[in-house]
């Protein structure tokens, strides 16, 4: 640019600084209403190109009268000194004050809805293919976002660079999206006062303007995202259910910090300090970000060391993968030798948060073993325990992927001959081939059913005892089968074992109430005595029936109170009992009804039909009592 006509271009030291000195001096805030109410940046271009070239030549002045030959005109040279300090000081507080301006000016807060969105957009095709970051302004990326975003695509991401006139290449992780918190012509403002200031010595002065409106932009920010300001103390002091919501949202807003606030400031300090000194702008990245990357880790630190319990797993799991999908965005961000700390801080919280979940994992197959409750559930249904458990592995196999990199020994289990009666035995011999998280989750399910055979003992009907235990298993069982992860972890060797213990179960509930019932429909014992065709005993014939019915309308009775929450496997037992009873009974009173009926009051004696059987044996198993007799068929 040509300089103005009545800027001089005189070799002799007096005449250019004399009248730099005069545009510097028409400038100070302190000197004149008009220069305080007014800024240079904020009016006339021609305006900004004077002043800058009178500070430029006062500089020049500087460095001349310091290194000027000594002289006879020793006093000349000690005032022209005195001016050129003078005219330094006042230039520098006036270009100060125009930074802190431009700075503020240009500083609104950032659109946390947008943010949001621009973090789970596709990364742009740019940031992936070159070592170039996606340099463009904030409404380009909601174009992209709308999907009407093909023109920044076809940029070369080159030129995108260059015509965000940076000179700077950035190394971008995929997800890292930089936004340009301040428009260009504002940066190229910045950067042109910056090379001054720090010319003329006034380093500290710029990084501490610089760091104080940035850091209150990102604290705003912080502040719309909803990262509060709380110590340590205060998140371990909080309730787990308001923790859980905090958590939540310190994920989402913690990957906007880091990939789009974080980055876009260093951006920034790169673009405005580029070329001035390398660590210049790294000075000004630290003092604006540390004080919020610290209080924004804090948080999941607090979490880190928190007392641990099993409800809190999930979320400490939330919280890892979170960090871990970060760390290489924070690498990236946090790169510098004065970024150190927080590097460290992130990958030290990321190992606590793999230790909290290994020692909840550990706390809760103890918690499992011990669970003490003693009351039997009425109706042998499903224990609360048992849903808790299987509910909790279910959600553990949907975490498999961390979880088998974190969980790496075995369980420490009891062994057949540890001869310890308040543990189970479990073998590994048989589970070749699991890993670790595998091998933590079939022992639970070994510890849970462990735990549900001591209760099955404060049943006193054995038979309901052994309900108890196949409803338990046959639940384990559906849980198992429900989930493909866990099913696949579990395997099916051991998904038939507990099947075949349903099984079991099933018999040996059925063994423990029929067969004394059955026994009843047996021949032996009605004959009188003497050749086998002289007949039958009509009492003891009598006392049979009687028998059997007292026995069978017992039965039927408490077993309708008994619940089967399958319907399924409610519908095989009732199956399974008809199948039984139904022929034994029909052959008996076929065989044995003519005698009765040909005695006095039958109705005594032959009280149901077997449809009155069929029918009751669908009492049963739904978990609520039946009137005190059986329905009878009218006769």
């Amino acid at each position: 640019m040509e300089p103005p006509e009545n800027y001089s271009t005189s070799t002799s030291f007096a005449e250019p600084f004399e009248d730099a000195q005069k545009i510097i001096l028409r400038w100070d805030s302190t000197a004149s209403e008009e220069a305080r109410e007014r800024m240079i940046f904020g009016g006339d271009r021609q305006e900004v190109d004077l002043y800058l070239q009178a500070v430029d030549e006062i500089q020049r002045s500087m460095s001349s009268t310091s290194i000027s030959p000594p002289s006879s005109h020793h006093h000349d040279q000690d005032s022209n000194s005195n001016k050129v300090n003078s005219a330094i000081q006042i230039a520098m507080a006036r270009l100060e004050d125009e930074f802190r301006n431009i700075l503020i000016n240009h500083t609104s807060p950032v659109e946390v809805d947008s943010l949001f969105i621009l973090d789970h957009a596709p990364a742009p095709a740019s940031s992936l293919n070159h070592n170039t970051s996606s340099v463009g302004s904030s409404n380009e990326f909601d174009q992209e976002e709308v999907g009407g975003g093909d023109h920044v695509d076809a940029l070369d991401p080159i030129q995108r660079a260059d015509s965000s006139n940076s000179s700077a290449s950035y190394r971008s992780t995929s997800s890292i999206r930089e936004i340009d918190l301040i428009p260009q012509e504002a940066v190229a403002d910045l950067q042109s006062i910056a090379k001054r200031m720090i010319s003329a010595g006034y380093l500290r002065e710029c990084i501490q303007v610089y760091g104080s409106v940035r850091k209150s932009a990102v604290d705003a920010s912080f502040r719309r995202l909803g990262i509060e300001k709380l110590s340590i103390g205060d998140i371990q002091r909080l309730e787990w259910e308001a923790l859980e919501t905090k958590i939540r949202r310190w994920i989402r807003a913690a990957k906007v910090c880091v990939r789009i606030l974080f980055a876009s400031e260093k951006k920034l300090c790169e673009e405005i300090f580029y070329g001035i000194g390398t660590a210049i702008d790294d000075a000004c990245f630290m003092e604006t970000v540390k004080g919020p990357a610290i209080q924004l880790f804090n948080f999941a630190e607090a979490i880190s060391i928190s007392r641990r319990s099993p409800e809190k797993m999930f979320k400490i799991l939330d919280l890892h993968d979170a960090l871990m999908d970060l760390l290489p965005d924070i690498e990236v961000v946090f790169e510098s030798k004065s970024a150190d700390s927080i590097r460290v801080q992130a990958a030290e919280i990321l190992s606590r948060l793999a230790e909290a979940a290994r020692g909840i994992l550990s706390e809760f197959e103890s918690a499992v073993l011990r669970e003490p409750s003693r009351v039997p559930v009425p109706g042998g249904t499903i224990h609360p325990l048992t849903r808790y458990v299987m509910n909790y592995i279910s959600l553990i196999s949907d975490y498999k992927q961390t979880l088998i990199e974190l969980i790496m020994s075995k369980p420490s289990t009891g062994s057949r001959y540890s001869g310890d009666p308040t543990t189970p035995d479990m073998e590994f011999a048989e589970l070749e081939g699991k890993t670790p998280l595998a091998l933590h989750l079939i022992w639970i399910i070994v510890i849970l059913q462990f735990n549900l055979e001591g209760k099955s003992k404060h049943y006193k009907d054995a038979s309901l005892a052994h309900l108890f235990i196949m409803n338990n298993v046959h639940y384990i069982v559906q849980k198992i089968k429900g989930s493909p992860e866990l099913r696949e972890m579990i395997g099916d060797d051991y998904l038939r074992k507990l099947t075949g213990k349903f099984r079991q179960a099933a018999t040996s509930h059925q063994r423990a109430t029929w067969v004394s019932v059955l026994y009843c429909l047996r021949d032996e014992g009605l004959h009188v005595s003497g050749s086998f065709s002289s007949g039958v005993s009509k009492s003891a014939l009598r006392e049979r029936f009687k028998t059997f019915n007292a026995m069978f309308e017992e039965v039927h009775r408490t077993q309708a109170t008994w619940l089967i929450p399958d319907s399924q496997l409610r519908e095989e037992l009732r199956i399974s009992i008809s199948e039984k009873l139904i022929p034994a009974y029909r052959s008996f009173l076929g065989r044995f009804r003519s005698h009765i009926e040909s005695g006095k009051h039958p109705e005594n004696y032959i009280k149901y039909s077997v449809e009155d059987l069929e029918s009751a044996v669908l009492d049963f198993f739904e978990g609520y009592p039946v009137s005190q007799h059986l329905r009878r068929r009218s006769q």
